[in-house]
């Protein structure tokens, strides 16, 4: 089985270095990324150098068009996905709730949640047996802050981080069957 990756915000930090080790471990590697394309270029540009397989994919996450079109990009240039690295996220200024604006919470949520259920969907349809797929891994990457509650910073991001901790659970029993290995990790 070919190693396909994709790894959704990956221009920088976390990201970036899972998409540089992936590389190094064989895996062609999809560098998503939102808005800076020079980051994700050179994320590419130091795994070609090494040797590596990569690509950059521009998406949205929170844009299900923009999602269906990254993954119609993938499946052309690398083939059928085997991984996903559900990255992609948001923060947000400190503040306690009762100073957030619905408008915060949406993006919160849009990003964070909305767009990894996005990703994890297109992901399964291309993984699992019932779709021609033979299996694959989906990590979703979550925070300490979904267990402490990050109270009088950012409780939208913490219940955010929560949502994909339930959502991972239930993505594992879901799959498992059909050869999907669904887990989470979390950031500090």
């Amino acid at each position: 089985m070919d190693k396909v990756l994709l790894v959704t915000g990956a221009s920088r930090g976390i990201g970036a270095a899972t998409a540089r080790l992936a590389a190094q471990d064989g895996w062609a590697v999809a560098v998503n990324y939102t808005a800076n394309s020079l980051a994700a270029d050179e994320v590419v540009r130091t795994i070609r150098a090494t040797g590596g397989n990569a690509i950059t994919v521009q998406a949205d996450v929170a844009d299900e068009a923009q999602v269906l079109r990254m993954f119609e990009t993938l499946d052309a240039k690398l083939g059928r996905l085997t991984g996903l690295v559900n990255n992609a996220g948001v923060v947000d200024v400190t503040a306690r709730l009762d100073e957030m604006s619905v408008a915060r919470w949406r993006r919160m949520f849009d990003i964070n949640v909305i767009g990894s259920l996005l990703c994890a969907r297109e992901a399964v349809r291309r993984m699992s047996p019932r779709h021609g797929g033979t299996g694959g891994a989906i990590v979703n990457v979550s925070s300490a802050a979904s267990r402490l509650g990050s109270p009088g910073q950012y409780l939208d991001y913490a219940a955010a981080k929560g949502a994909i901790d339930a959502f991972t659970i239930g993505l594992a029993k879901e799959v498992a069957a059909e050869g999907i290995a669904s887990t989470r990790c979390a950031r500090g």
